[in-house]
């Protein structure tokens, strides 16, 4: 297989562990060359919970993930990210939007700046991949044409809204809002940006168990031509798999 260059767009802080660090392992051991890219070229961070539990020791990322994410932090891409302004989309075989729920998450998921590179990116018709918030960028992102979402008339998966919710309702009373990124959930912001109610694919009902390297049964992705899309962290394995098949 031949090098590709996949470019993973960040924000400063707060991104999920799992959902940056496992596309990064696969896609890097397969000899492919990541570029980081933040706001300022700032070298980013994860969401800290993930690493240590989010509430009693739960909720966090598992062990490989976080061992994954150790070694991606030496990195010298991940040190070393490049601006979003000034990315050339053109540059790039692939595209990885990964998600978190974080109140960081916000300054990536809202950013102009990000989404004009998106879409530039998808005129070029080359893999995308988003994962739990990650599709929020996209469903975000407007085509200049058709003044519609870069996700319009495409299959996609995301965060469900049980999923968000069922977190929200058993960390709130210690943590907040900090599992409610926005008062609209994920599953209702990407549903609205859809052509129709059937291009949304809420997958099989899961609350714990993940998938892993070995083992793609609990995890789900939609695969829509050039786009893989996938629910939560749980997905982060087999979305990664199935990026690398489209390389």
């Amino acid at each position: 297989m031949a090098k590709k260059r996949i470019l993973i767009p960040l924000p400063d802080h707060d991104f999920d562990v799992t959902e940056v660090s496992v596309p990064w392992k696969l896609l890097t051991r397969a000899g492919h060359e990541i570029t980081f890219a933040t706001e300022a070229a700032k070298k980013p961070a994860c969401d800290p919970l993930l690493l240590t539990g989010v509430i009693f020791g739960q909720l966090g990322a598992d062990p490989e993930p976080k061992s994954f994410y150790a070694e991606m932090e030496k990195s010298k891409p991940f040190g070393s990210p490049l601006a979003w302004k000034d990315l050339n989309v053109s540059d790039y075989d692939a595209l990885v939007l990964p998600g978190g729920h974080a109140p960081g998450m916000r300054q990536y998921l809202a950013s102009e700046v990000l989404q004009e590179k998106v879409a530039a990116f998808d005129k070029l018709h080359r893999p995308i991949g988003a994962i739990c918030h990650g599709v929020l960028v996209l469903a975000r992102t407007t085509d200049a044409e058709t003044k519609k979402s870069v996700l319009f008339g495409r299959r996609t998966t995301c965060l469900p809204k049980y999923m968000e919710r069922t977190a929200y309702m058993l960390t709130f009373w210690k943590l907040g809002k900090y599992y409610r990124t926005y008062p609209a959930y994920v599953e209702e912001e990407v549903r609205a940006a859809l052509e129709s109610e059937d291009d949304f694919v809420l997958g099989p009902r899961e609350l714990t168990k993940r998938g892993t390297e070995t083992d793609d049964g609990p995890a789900f992705v939609v695969e829509d031509g050039n786009y893989v899309s996938a629910r939560w962290p749980g997905d982060a394995y087999l979305f990664a798999k199935k990026l690398l098949e489209r390389l």
